[in-house]
């Protein structure tokens, strides 16, 4: 096999031609994929496992991280598809069974999966009216971990993270610690702001000592800058450039740039601006459709809730050809 073939692959074909070399550490895999345009299979196989063997004796942590090891594809921008659980138990809109919510949800993964979706967040977004962190009970945080639980075992090499509303990102990272998710979306991590809830407190201290004592320091925290649903007047002198620089400094693992509310777009001149400020990963977190997505072609990743769905509304049902002509649109650029 050519080596340009296998440059082509996407992420689970590379997952399934690697698997021996990757179960033993799979991010010895992604720190060479970058380099397959100049080497031919046999010489890449042996690099990674010289590689793995240079981890091991210095005694690196080998855990594998989806989300990572797709960064370093030369697919761009990256697709992310939303997963808009029903309402749970204990909000105000629960009336589903577990077991129906669990099976819709997977129902859904396995259309993004059947379209090449390149990953997959899962949100509460049905949990309206949402509650700040300090208010968030155990029966929120046992269901998301029931869903999370099963989409991992039916997608075992998909990239997927979790947000749970609004602003849990303790309790997120503790689901994606307990069901094997490779990142967190972070709402409030840098910069206290005016959110639909309450006021809403920086938190990135807090959370990655947290995410260090439980171990989980593999999993991304991806966080929102200047984020919808908000008011920021209280920093409003500050420009999105500078609180995109603030968030790296503050050790974000991305930064996520979304429009005034879900479904609306993003300002292409910030992302350009954002782009220039930073060399994290920069993700477009709202407004994306089939027919914008070239204005967002230099992002990392654009994660598309609202367009996915039937009519274009986040609270309805996947509609598989809209998948289908984002991906189509994006494999044109």
């Amino acid at each position: 096999m050519l080596i340009t073939e296998v440059y082509k692959m996407r992420f689970k074909e590379f997952v399934k031609l690697f698997g021996n070399v990757i179960e033993r550490c799979p991010l010895a895999a992604a720190a060479v994929w970058s380099d397959l345009p100049v080497r031919n299979l046999e010489s890449l196989q042996t690099s990674i496992e010289k590689f793995v063997d240079q981890l091991s004796s210095a005694g690196e942590s080998c855990i594998m991280n989806r989300w990572a090891m797709l960064l370093q594809t030369k697919v761009k921008p990256l697709i992310l598809g939303m997963i808009h659980v029903k309402a749970l138990p204990g909000s105000p809109l629960h009336k589903t069974k577990m077991a129906e919510i669990v099976s819709d949800a997977v129902t859904e993964a396995k259309i993004y999966q059947k379209h090449h979706v390149d990953g997959i967040i899962v949100e509460n977004m049905h949990d309206r009216p949402y509650l700040l962190d300090k208010g968030m009970g155990p029966e929120t945080i046992c269901a998301m971990t029931v869903i999370c639980n099963e989409l991992r075992g039916r997608l075992p090499t998909t990239p997927m993270g979790v947000q749970i509303l609004s602003g849990c990102n303790r309790e997120a990272l503790a689901v994606a610690l307990a069901t094997d998710f490779d990142f967190i979306r972070a709402e409030g991590f840098i910069y206290s702001h005016i959110a639909d809830e309450g006021l809403m407190n920086s938190c990135a201290g807090e959370l990655l000592r947290y995410r260090s004592r439980i171990q989980a320091n593999h999993i991304s925290v991806l966080t929102d800058i200047k984020e919808k649903h908000s008011s920021h007047a209280i920093t409003s002198d500050l420009s999105v450039e500078q609180v995109a620089r603030d968030a790296e400094f503050f050790l974000s693992d991305g930064v996520i740039l979304t429009g005034t509310s879900t479904g609306i777009s993003a300002d292409v001149e910030q992302l350009k601006c954002v782009k220039d400020s930073i060399s994290l990963p920069v993700l477009i977190g709202s407004g994306v459709t089939a027919k914008n997505l070239s204005l967002y072609s230099s992002a990392d990743a654009l994660i598309i809730g609202s367009f996915f769905k039937k009519e274009g509304k986040w609270y309805n049902e996947i509609d598989e050809e809209r998948v289908a002509s984002v991906i189509a649109a994006r494999n044109r650029l």
